[in-house]
C-alpha cells in the first residue's frame, strides 16, 4: 500500500486512496462505521487519559495520610456492575454496528436491485497481476487484465443503475482485492470464491493495491478502476470483444511473435496464441499501464519489458527472450498494433 501512496503522491491525477472520501454505498458504510467507532474510542480515550491526569496532579505529592487519603473501596456491587455493564453496552452497540454494515457490504449478488443491468465480472488474482473476465447479457464473454472498466450508475432512475460483482479467485497464493473509495478489502483464497460489490456515479480512476502479501511483488500489484460514462463503456465493451487486430503491415513480427514461447502463457484472440497463464494481450495497448500498473503502457517501456521483465519487475513469471534488436523492434511493432 506504500507504493501506491508514493505512486499517488508522484500523480496528482491518480484518485485519493482515503477510506474517508468514498464514493460506492459499500465504501460510505465503511466510512459510517469507523466515525462511530473513532468517536467511541475516542471517548473512552479521553475518559481514562483524564481520570489518569488527574491522578497523577491529585496525587504528587506521594501517598496521602490522614483526612486528605481518597476512600478505599473493595466488593462495592454497584461499582462492580457498572464497570461491568458499561463496557458490555459498549461493546454491544459496536456489535450492532459492525452487523450492520456487514449486512450492507456483503449483499447477494444473485438479487441485485429491481430493473438494474449488473455487471458481472470474474476477477483471478496472479502473482502478480489481476485477470478479469466479463461475462455480458447476450452471453458474450471476453479476458482482459489489470485495468477493470465499468459503467457509471444512475441512481435516480432504477433501469439505469450498474451495480458490479466481482467475482473473486485466486490461481496461486492468498491476494485481496481493495480499492479503498469503491468497496472494503476481500481476500482472493485458493480453492475459494468470493465475492464483492459496489455502485457509483462518479466516473473516473480510481487506484487501489493488492492489500495480502503474495510475494516478493506484492507492492507492484497494483489495481486501476475506470468508471465510464454509459457511452464510453459501450464503445470500450465493442472494442474489447473484437479479435485482435491483423495488420497486415506488421506480418513479419506476428509471425515471429507467434514462433516465440509467449504463446504458451499468453492469448491473443484470432491467433495461435491461447495460453491463459500470463495477461491476455488481444487488446493490450487500450491499457493505460503494464504490469499491473507500474509502468506506462509506452512503446519505450513496453520494448523494455519485453526485452527483461527482471529489469521492470524482478521476480516477475516472465522470463527474457535474448531477442536480436531487430527481433525485438518486431515485435513490439506487433504488439502495438493490438489496440
Amino acid at each position: 500500500m506504500i507504493y501506491t501512496v508514493l505512486l499517488a503522491a508522484r500523480n496528482p491525477a491518480v484518485e485519493n486512496l482515503s477510506i474517508f472520501d468514498p464514493v460506492s454505498p459499500p465504501a460510505e458504510s465503511i466510512r459510517t462505521l469507523a466515525y462511530l467507532m473513532l468517536a467511541i474510542t475516542g471517548v473512552i480515550f479521553l475518559l481514562v487519559q483524564g481520570i489518569l491526569l488527574y491522578a497523577i496532579y491529585r496525587f504528587r505529592h506521594g501517598k496521602p495520610t490522614g483526612p486528605d487519603e481518597p476512600a478505599q473501596v473493595y466488593g462495592s456491587t454497584p461499582i462492580e456492575i457498572a464497570w461491568t455493564a458499561a463496557p458490555t453496552l459498549v461493546v454491544f452497540v459496536m456489535m450492532l454496528a459492525i452487523v450492520r454494515t456487514l449486512w450492507e457490504v456483503n449483499v447477494d449478488p444473485n438479487r441485485p436491485p429491481a430493473e438494474s443491468q449488473p455487471v458481472r465480472v470474474s476477477t483471478i488474482g496472479h502473482q502478480w497481476w489481476w485477470e478479469y473476465k466479463y461475462d455480458l447479457p447476450d452471453g458474450r464473454s471476453f479476458i482482459t487484465a489489470n485495468e477493470l472498466h465499468v459503467p457509471a450508475s444512475n441512481f435516480t432512475t432504477p433501469s439505469e443503475r450498474r451495480p458490479v460483482y466481482l467475482s473473486l479467485q485466486s490461481a496461486d497464493v492468498c491476494h485481496s482485492w481493495w480499492v479503498p473509495r469503491l468497496a472494503g478489502k476481500m481476500d482472493l483464497i485458493p480453492g475459494r470464491t468470493n465475492s464483492l460489490w459496489f455502485e457509483t456515479a462518479q466516473t473516473g480512476m480510481y487506484v487501489g493495491q493488492c492489500a495480502e502479501f503474495c510475494g516478493p511483488q506484492h507492492a507492484k500489484m497494483l489495481l486501476r478502476v475506470y468508471v465510464d460514462t454509459p457511452e464510453v463503456y459501450a464503445a470500450w465493451l465493442a472494442n474489447q470483444a473484437k479479435p485482435a487486430v491483423d495488420d497486415p503491415k506488421v506480418k513479419e513480427g506476428r509471425e515471429l511473435f507467434l514462433t516465440l514461447s509467449c504463446v504458451s502463457c499468453h492469448r491473443v484472440d484470432g491467433t495461435t496464441a491461447a495460453g491463459t497463464y500470463a495477461p491476455d494481450l488481444t487488446h493490450l495497448k487500450s491499457r493505460e499501464t503494464l504490469a499491473s500498473g507500474i509502468v506506462p503502457n509506452s512503446r519505450e517501456e513496453l520494448r523494455r519489458w519485453v526485452n527483461d521483465p527482471q529489469k521492470v519487475k524482478p521476480g516477475a513469471l516472465m522470463p527474457a527472450f535474448n531477442l536480436s534488436d531487430r527481433e525485438l523492434d518486431l515485435v513490439i511493432d506487433y504488439l502495438e498494433t493490438l489496440k
